[in-house]
């Protein structure tokens, strides 16, 4: 999820019929390749084909930054990305680790379609996308099989809630590999209470976490989105609040005692409870 695309739409764009609605992509006209994927009028993805490394929407920027420095420069990674949409991370971490292996789980086979159509994978070295969906695909992957676990998915603006429960992280503690990082994209807004039993189930799991925000986000003045990473080794935190304080995206890092007062009292979110994740104000994507 992240903001509408710049410009107009171009001679390819259109609208598409998929499971989860209706998929729109926007050319951008102010940048070659460039292109933004859209489901139910909400953005879903921004990809530019001619440059995988461009990461546009603030929290992809973010996600970026942790597979950066997770791992020496260039060094290959076995990754599961929850969530596919037109593959924006699967694509940057293939440029920027050569060799890297990668799934994408998305159960929206129409998507699947339309991406592989419109906005071409079959380019994309060690890239496997199957239609299937997040839980049942990662409850089939071994034991300590991979380096990085990416949940990135949506129903238009909400973040499924069988993606954040306890059950499901302690599944992706279990496929990460020892040093390996749980990566969440995490849609929340006023005071936050979502993303606190977010941050409190995975603390519950893993060792280490830190939370990445932008500040208005991360105080609950405005919906939007959070980035929590987690692992049960130390993760960068020092080279990722330089790039927070920084970067092109300016955003604030919690981690150690601010992070635990952040989720103080907050329960993990667990398997059958009736819990509705937070939707964003209409506004925020310029509907009526």
């Amino acid at each position: 999820m992240g903001r509408r695309a710049r410009g107009e739409a171009g001679p390819k764009s259109g609208v598409f019929e998929v499971a989860g609605g209706e998929a729109e992509l926007l050319r951008d006209a102010d940048r070659d390749g460039g292109w933004m994927l859209l489901i139910g009028g909400v953005p879903q993805s921004y990809v530019d084909l001619t440059d995988p490394t461009y990461l546009d929407f603030e929290y992809m920027r973010l996600m970026g930054d942790v597979v950066d420095l997770m791992a020496m420069e260039g060094q290959a990674l076995d990754a599961v990305h929850i969530g596919g949409a037109a593959c924006t991370l699967p694509r940057y971490l293939a440029a920027t680790r050569p060799g890297s292996r990668q799934v994408v789980f998305e159960p929206d086979g129409p998507l699947v379609r339309l991406v592989r159509e419109r906005l071409p994978v079959k380019n994309v070295p060690g890239l496997k996308i199957r239609i299937v969906d997040g839980r049942a695909g990662t409850a089939a992957l071994a034991d300590d099989a991979d380096d990085l676990l990416v949940v990135d998915a949506f129903a238009e603006a909400s973040m499924p809630v069988e993606l954040a429960t306890l059950e499901f992280t302690r599944d992706a503690a279990r496929v990460l590999r020892p040093g390996g990082v749980l990566l969440m994209n995490v849609a929340d807004g006023f005071r936050l209470a979502y993303a606190r039993r977010v941050v409190a189930t995975v603390r519950s799991v893993f060792e280490h976490v830190l939370l990445l925000g932008e500040p208005g986000v991360l105080r609950g003045r405005r919906f939007g989105n959070l980035v929590v990473a987690a692992s049960q080794r130390p993760l960068p935190v020092d080279g990722l609040t330089r790039r927070a304080a920084g970067g092109a995206v300016r955003a604030r890092l919690m981690t150690g005692g601010a992070l635990a007062g952040f989720a103080a009292g907050a329960r993990p979110l667990e398997d059958g409870e009736q819990v509705s994740p937070p939707v964003p104000p209409e506004q925020v994507f310029g509907r009526p």
